[in-house]
C-alpha cells in the first residue's frame, strides 16, 4: 500500500469515528434516564424529580424516571449517584441535605464540588420563625428580648437533625447568645404540630407545612428567612425587613450529575430544566410546595454550592453539633 493510499484510508477511518462520535453525541438521550430522588416518595424532593421527569421526557422524547433512594439523610441516593457512569442516564436531584452532610458526617460518601457537576439549583423554599399565639413576641426584636430575658425557658422546635430548620434555629441561637434547648422532631410536619399544640412555643420550620396554620390563625408568623418576602405569607416581613441581618436559609432542590458528564449533555439539561420550571403547570405545583423558582445555570449554581456548604459548615462547628458517625 502507497503512503497516499494509507493516508487517505487513515483519514476515511477518522472521519468515521469522528461522524460516529457526533451521532452519539446528538442522539441523547437515547435510552431511558433515570433521575435518583435520595429521599422517601411524596417529599419535595420526589415531587420536584418527578415534575422534571415528566417534563423531560416530553422535551427530549425518551423516557426520564425516577427511582427513590432514601437513607442516611439522602447520603444513600446521593453517594450511588456519584458513582454512577458520567454519560448523561444518571441525574441527582437533591435538597440541602447535599450541602450540609459534609459537614455533618464523619465519613460522608461524596465530595460536593469533586463528584458531580452542577446542572441547575431548580428552586428553594424559605423557611420560617413561627411562634404560637399565647407568647407575647410579635416581632423578630421582641422574641430575642424575650429569649434572652428567660435563658433556656423555652424550647425551639426544628424539623430533625441536619435539616435547614434546625440549621437556621442554631444560627439564630448564635448570632443572638440565647440559651435555649433546641427539639428535633421527625420532619416538618410533626415539629408544626409540636408547636400549635404549645408543647413548643417557638418554632423553625419550612414554609409549606407552617403555612395553613398561620392562616388558619394556630400558629404567628414572625419572620421568613429569605431575602424577599413569600406570596403565600405576604404580611409576614423577611427577617432583614424585621432588623435581623446574616439569617437567611431555605430548603433547595437542585439537579446535579456525576462529575466528567460531557458538557454539551450538561448544556442541554440546563435549557430543558430552565424551560420546563417556567411553564405554568410546574409554577402552580411549586407554589403548592412554597417553592421559589430559579432555575440558574451551571456556573450560578457552582456558587450557590460552595457558599451554602461553607454556611452550614460554619454553623455546624460553631453550635458544636456532633458528627454522625
Amino acid at each position: 500500500m502507497t503512503a497516499v493510499k494509507t493516508f487517505v484510508l487513515a483519514a476515511l477511518c477518522a472521519g468515521l469515528v469522528m461522524a460516529s462520535a457526533c451521532r452519539a453525541a446528538g442522539a441523547y438521550p437515547d435510552h431511558p434516564v433515570k433521575i435518583i430522588a435520595p429521599f422517601t416518595a411524596g417529599g419535595p424532593t420526589d415531587l420536584v424529580a418527578r415534575l422534571l421527569a415528566d417534563k423531560l421526557s416530553q422535551s427530549l422524547k425518551q423516557q426520564f424516571y425516577v427511582e427513590n433512594h432514601p437513607g442516611a439523610g439522602g447520603n444513600i441516593g446521593m453517594a450511588q449517584a456519584a458513582r454512577a457512569a458520567p454519560d448523561g442516564y444518571t441525574i441527582l436531584v437533591a435538597s440541602s441535605s447535599y450541602t450540609v452532610n459534609p459537614s455533618l458526617y464523619a465519613d460522608n460518601p461524596y465530595d460536593p464540588f469533586k463528584d458531580f457537576a452542577p446542572i441547575s439549583l431548580a428552586g428553594a423554599a424559605p423557611n420560617i420563625l413561627v411562634v404560637h399565639p399565647s407568647l407575647a413576641a410579635k416581632t423578630v426584636k421582641e422574641l430575642v428580648a424575650l429569649l434572652q430575658a428567660n435563658p433556656g425557658k423555652y424550647a425551639i422546635a426544628n424539623s430533625g437533625l441536619g435539616t435547614t430548620p434546625q440549621l437556621a434555629s442554631e444560627l439564630f441561637k448564635l448570632d443572638f447568645k440565647l440559651d435555649q434547648p433546641s427539639v428535633p422532631y421527625a420532619g416538618g410536619a410533626p415539629a408544626i404540630q409540636a408547636t400549635v399544640a404549645g408543647q413548643t412555643l417557638i418554632g423553625f420550620a419550612n414554609l409549606t407545612p407552617a403555612e395553613p396554620q398561620i392562616t388558619g390563625g394556630n400558629l404567628r408568623g414572625i419572620a421568613i428567612t429569605a431575602l424577599k418576602r413569600s406570596a403565600a405569607l405576604p404580611d409576614v416581613p423577611t427577617m432583614l425587613e424585621a432588623g435581623v441581618e446574616g439569617q437567611e436559609s431555605e430548603t433547595m432542590q437542585g439537579v446535579l450529575v456525576p462529575a466528567g458528564t460531557p458538557p454539551d449533555i450538561v448544556a442541554l439539561l440546563n435549557r430543558e430544566i430552565a424551560k420546563a420550571m417556567q411553564q405554568a403547570d410546574v409554577k402552580e405545583k411549586c407554589a403548592k410546595l412554597g417553592l421559589e423558582i430559579v432555575a440558574d445555570t451551571p456556573v450560578e449554581f457552582a456558587g450557590y454550592i460552595k457558599k451554602d456548604v461553607e454556611k452550614w459548615h460554619k454553623v455546624i462547628t460553631d453550635a458544636k453539633i456532633p458528627r454522625i458517625q
